[in-house]
């Protein structure tokens, strides 16, 4: 009989990669960690740990009982979202992360809309970009990510994790002068600005990948000054005529633009953006309240 415990330190080295990671996270000394995991080797009889330089990978066998852990941790929060069902308040804390936008334009309604339905709920909310909210999701720190999905990129999807689309924002051209000209079509007011600065997000962000993609389909690789994933930054250097921008709606929340916008291209117009949680923990209460929430704070009429 395997030790649950122990299992879920091996799960959390393959999530999060390092023994002094998995230390870090769970409060113990790397030493105790090592420790259990020998235990838990000793208990399967086969090695679960090879070295490789400097750190460890799991074996062949670990990888096995990491995916049979997956399944005994999915029922168990089935099994805790059925007990918070039987229950007639729901108490307990509830791990947010989402990014920037997502979490000035829809978090704080939603959060309204909690309090007046379960005020005894508390709900803890982290600003963090999808790319590192994904993973910390996978590994327990937070119970559920708002997350986005930008068009001809699309999210790799762990079996353990289970999406539930929220909105489609559309996505603009936002252009640096006032008194910029309207080229006839979409394609050919991108490529106005092929010499113009720009701002994007940092490379490897899913964002950045579709707007380079985007300006090299029209011909020109853009001239990338400023790089933030702080989109109000990107709207500010827009206003100031310091760059050209791609900006979704949610930047505006319903208020009038600030900026002057073109259309894009066909079939690159929208970000999808969604709720992400990890799979048995759906039916939750607080989970299902919560993406009720998130639903009616994407209305219209909630962001006008």
């Amino acid at each position: 009989m395997f030790d649950l415990h122990r299992l879920r330190l091996l799960r959390e080295l393959k999530h999060r990669g390092t023994l002094a990671a998995v230390a870090a996270a769970l409060s113990y000394a790397p030493s105790s960690v090592s420790q259990q995991l020998s235990q838990l080797e000793a208990e399967a009889g086969v090695p679960l740990l090879e070295p490789v330089g400097r750190r460890v990978r799991l074996t062949e066998q670990a990888e096995i009982l990491v995916a049979h852990t997956e399944a005994v941790l999915e029922r168990l929060e089935r099994a805790e979202a059925d007990i918070a069902t039987s229950l007639t308040d729901l108490t307990g804390t509830l791990r947010i992360a989402s990014f920037q936008t997502a979490a000035l334009a829809l978090i704080p309604t939603a959060l309204g809309l909690l309090r007046a339905a379960h005020p005894q709920l508390r709900v803890h909310v982290t600003h963090m970009e999808p790319e590192g909210a994904l993973p910390a999701l996978q590994a327990r720190d937070f119970d559920l990510v708002l997350a986005e999905e930008y068009p001809g990129n699309p999210n790799p999807r762990p079996a353990e994790l289970e999406e539930e689309d929220l909105l489609d924002d559309p996505l603009h051209l936002a252009l640096p002068r006032a008194e910029a000209p309207c080229p006839e079509t979409p394609l050919a007011a991108l490529r106005a600005l092929a010499d113009h600065p720009w701002v994007m997000e940092p490379e490897g962000a899913s964002a950045r990948h579709w707007a380079m993609t985007l300006c090299r389909n029209a011909g020109f690789e853009p001239d990338v000054r400023f790089e933030t994933t702080d989109l109000l930054l990107h709207l500010r250097l827009v206003e100031e005529k310091h760059a050209a921008a791609f900006l979704p709606d949610l930047v505006w929340n319903g208020r009038r633009p600030t900026v002057p916008l073109r259309r894009l291209p066909r079939g690159r117009r929208t970000r999808r953006i969604f709720t992400v949680v990890r799979r048995g923990s759906s039916r939750h209460p607080a989970i299902e309240a919560c993406r009720n929430a998130l639903l009616q704070a994407a209305s219209p009429a909630n962001r006008t």
